[in-house]
């Protein structure tokens, strides 16, 4: 297995990392190139967008200038700052509710409407729904969270159409940010291409309801239908990434919403050292990233410590340390899965077997294990006077007394609404 000498990225990193011959990954070219980007020019180029889809809605007289999904995380509230505050638009929040929430992800959600005073269309899957998807979604594809990303990426759509507002606004494009499959001059904007490849898992409800025996109705996955190209056609509906446009650093922006929104992060989190992403649900950085760890071998704390790297808050050798502690643990809401499903652990590591990944899971003895790791790939860094490192520098918000307590992370079942 080959490893990025500059991040800590195998090349079997989905979807589709590529180390190049001088062994540095493509996300790693791709963060690096950001610094010759000439950001002063792309924001002029966004603030025109902007205007000109503000100057038409105030027209038609509908009072939302553009959509913002949102799930109260760390960049929906500071892409809504911008836009509202310092941009001077009038967004409609829209949120799909996949029902696996924790009471943070709930408390930084009411949070940024209230601070914002913004008005929030969310949409709530049927809880029952919700956990038949993910374990049918675990047998088809290895992943329990289908839902909450085809949720994510057509609710916002059905929105568009729904609210006729055609300017729809995200936050990092992810695909060019973490792994470098696209350039940033090409400006990549949200397409039900996009959608297709990289986040419905080759399924859409259409093929679902068309398969042998389907366990579910059309009322059951109606949030998932994606709008008619006529109508989409119609309404003019757009996509842009807000990172396209602005020089996007998450730990800044975090800091800032902490001061200025009273944005809370997690104290403490089982599987990474970051304690300000992907709080709203309880599988993020739980199960959903131990799946991904057995099926290719890394997990999120991988993802997270490419990030520092790359931002040369962190060393590689550090990373290597932090990747070897927190990628193998098993999360404790795996428990709570089981349970909701009536699963057994057997069950669930057998479903598991047929997708793990032959580049790095080999099994020997009726046991899976590597066969290759990072720490095999340890090389010295080339930063100058590289930062000392420890898990104390990162953000964290001191405890509330509000929805969320250390309790958090011994959350024993799903927070729907």
């Amino acid at each position: 297995m080959r490893y990025c000498s500059k991040c800590v990225y195998p090349e079997n990193a989905k979807p589709g990392v590529i180390i190049h011959d001088d062994g540095i990954c493509s996300g790693c070219k791709v963060a690096d190139s950001r610094d010759n980007i000439e950001w002063k020019e792309r924001e002029d180029i966004l603030v025109e967008i902007l205007n000109e889809h503000k100057f038409k809605q105030e027209k038609k007289g509908n009072p939302y200038h553009c959509i913002i999904p949102v799930s109260g995380g760390k960049d929906s509230t500071y892409q809504t700052w911008l836009i509202k505050k310092k941009y001077k638009l009038n967004p409609l929040l829209v949120s799909y509710n996949h029902t696996f929430n924790t009471p943070l992800g709930l408390r930084n959600l009411t949070n940024l409407i209230e601070t914002l005073n913004c008005n929030l269309v969310r949409y709530t899957t049927a809880p029952q729904t919700a956990i038949k998807l993910a374990e049918y979604m675990l047998k088809k594809v290895g992943d329990v969270t289908w839902h909450y990303h085809a949720g994510i990426q057509t609710f916002p759509i059905q929105a568009s159409v729904a609210f006729d507002v055609p300017l729809i606004i995200w936050g990092e494009e992810g695909l060019s940010h973490m792994l470098g499959m696209f350039n940033q001059d090409d400006y990549v904007e949200f397409t039900k291409k996009k959608r297709q490849e990289h986040s419905m898992r080759g399924f859409e409800p259409e093929d679902i309801l068309a398969e042998k025996n389907c366990p579910f109705d059309r009322y059951e996955l109606a949030p998932f239908f994606y709008p008619d190209d006529k109508l989409i056609e119609k309404v003019g509906t757009r996509g842009i990434y807000i990172s396209n446009y602005l020089s996007w650093n998450a730990k800044k922006q975090t800091e800032f919403i902490i001061k200025e929104l009273g944005f809370e992060t997690s104290q403490g989190r089982e599987r990474t050292f970051n304690l300000y992403d992907k709080l709203d649900d309880i599988h993020a950085n739980g199960l959903h990233d131990y799946l991904k760890y057995l099926k290719f071998g890394y997990g999120r704390c991988t993802d997270d410590a490419s990030t520092e790297i790359r931002y040369g808050r962190m060393t590689r050798e550090e990373g290597v340390k932090m990747v070897e502690k927190y990628d193998p643990v098993v999360p404790s809401d795996l428990k709570i899965f089981l349970k909701k499903t009536g699963m057994t652990e057997k069950e669930f590591y057998g479903i598991i077997d047929i997708h793990r990944d032959p580049l790095i899971w080999k099994k020997k003895n009726g046991k899976w294990i590597k066969t290759d790791s990072i720490k095999n790939h340890s090389n010295k860094t080339n930063m100058k006077n590289p930062p000392k490192h420890n898990e104390k520098h990162f953000i964290k918000t001191k405890e509330k007394i509000s929805t969320h307590s250390k309790k958090t992370s011994k959350q024993n079942d799903y927070v729907i609404l």
